[in-house]
This record gives C-alpha cells, sequence and structure tokens, in this order.
C-alpha cells in the first residue's frame, strides 16, 4: 500500500514538473544567463533582455575539422550549441557526441542551428585528426564544426565566454586542463541561454525543446 502510494506521489510531482516547465516556455520563454554562477533570468519582453543581459560570446577565430576558418561572423544571427571535447577523450566526450547527434538529426537542413566543439587539446586535435574524429563518429552535418586553434584563446573562450565550467572555472587560466560535460546554448545575439549535462539523453532533449521555442521566437529573441 505504501508502495502504490509512494509511486502515485512521484508520478504526480513528475506531472507538476513538466506542467510547470511548459507554462514557463509560454510565459517566459528560455531563460537568460548572465553570470557564471547560471542565476536564470526570465524577462517579458525582449527590450527588457535587451537592457539588462550585457554578456555575449566574444569574438574568436578557430579552424574547423575542413580546415575552414570559423569566426563569431559565422554564427551571426544563427543559434548556437557550444562543447569542450578532446579526440583521445575515454569518457563523456564520445557520450557526448553521440548525444549532439540528436541536435544534429533534429536540424540537419536548418542553417540558423550551427555545432561548435572545441577542442581542449589543440596541440594534439590537429585538423587531420578532427576529421578523423568526425567521420568515425558519424557527424555529417555541415553546420557541426570542430575546432582547433590556440590553447590559450579556446580555454578563455570556454570559461570567460560560454561560462563552460561555472563560476569555479570562471577564474582559471589555460595552465589548468579544461575538462566538462557542460553543453551550452547561445541565441541568435549570442546570449547565454541554456547549459545542459551533455552526457545526460533529457538534458539533451530538453535543449532541443529549447531550440524550437528560439527559432519560434523569432529574430528580436
Amino acid at each position: 500500500m505504501f508502495r502504490i502510494v509512494f509511486l502515485k506521489g512521484s508520478l504526480l510531482l513528475l506531472l507538476t514538473i513538466i506542467s510547470s516547465c511548459s507554462r514557463r516556455n509560454e510565459s517566459a520563454g528560455v531563460p537568460y544567463y548572465n553570470t557564471p554562477d547560471f542565476t536564470p533570468q526570465f524577462f517579458s519582453l525582449a527590450s527588457e533582455a535587451d537592457q539588462k543581459i550585457n554578456h555575449s560570446i566574444a569574438p574568436f577565430a578557430f579552424t574547423d575539422q575542413h580546415g575552414k576558418k570559423i569566426t563569431e561572423k559565422d554564427i551571426e544571427g544563427k543559434i548556437h550549441i557550444a562543447n569542450f571535447i578532446f579526440t583521445s577523450c575515454g569518457s563523456i566526450c564520445p557520450l557526448m557526441t553521440r548525444h549532439l547527434k540528436l541536435v544534429q538529426s533534429a536540424f540537419l537542413d536548418n542553417p540558423d542551428v550551427v555545432i561548435l566543439s572545441y577542442s581542449v587539446t589543440p596541440w594534439i586535435d590537429s585538423i587531420g585528426r578532427l576529421k578523423e574524429f568526425a567521420d568515425n563518429q558519424g557527424i555529417h552535418s555541415n553546420n557541426w564544426h570542430l575546432l582547433t586553434g590556440d590553447k590559450g584563446e579556446i580555454y578563455t573562450l570556454a570559461r570567460k565566454s560560454y561560462f563552460a565550467e561555472e563560476d569555479l572555472g570562471f577564474t582559471r587560466d589555460s595552465t589548468e586542463f579544461l575538462h566538462t560535460e557542460h553543453i551550452i546554448l547561445v541565441d541568435k545575439k549570442k546570449r547565454i541561454r541554456g547549459i545542459y549535462n551533455g552526457t545526460l539523453q533529457l538534458d539533451i532533449e530538453q535543449m532541443i525543446k529549447d531550440i524550437n521555442c528560439l527559432l519560434k521566437s523569432g529574430p528580436q529573441k
């Protein structure tokens, strides 16, 4: 009897959470994140967010697995997802990549959704090595770029712009190795709109929903 009551209570809690998430998306949209502690901020008007959100992804220039130079101009006016990997990683990186393939499939024909996977061992991950990794992992979207370049620039961008390690990593420099399961969602104005655990498929599924919400919200968001 206790087990039945417990299960009913758990189901009710789950339905409440789902309902709450639905109401959140309908009334306030996807949250904004302006600081590395990832405190969510909600705004009913895009103009209010424009006034109060001052953090955005800094300019960058790196090279992808095809030898193409990728800069912030390539994500101008687009939604992009960022994560940080290395090709010799045998733990979380392959799992994150498999999960990101769900995003690749969901938005394969949409040029307004871009995935940027930055190498945290760029001195090892050459263009050729990234290309081999992409082929082995089934990465075939023209909008998924595996990036290599200067280590210091990648680490600074990860920690200062993407808040990849949240506030704990914000003050670290490139001498401290960067390894995180976080995947960051960034809107068309280069503002952070979500942080997800890339090893959890449920988080990825929520991110896909949030991307669709941003796409539906129009260019002003």
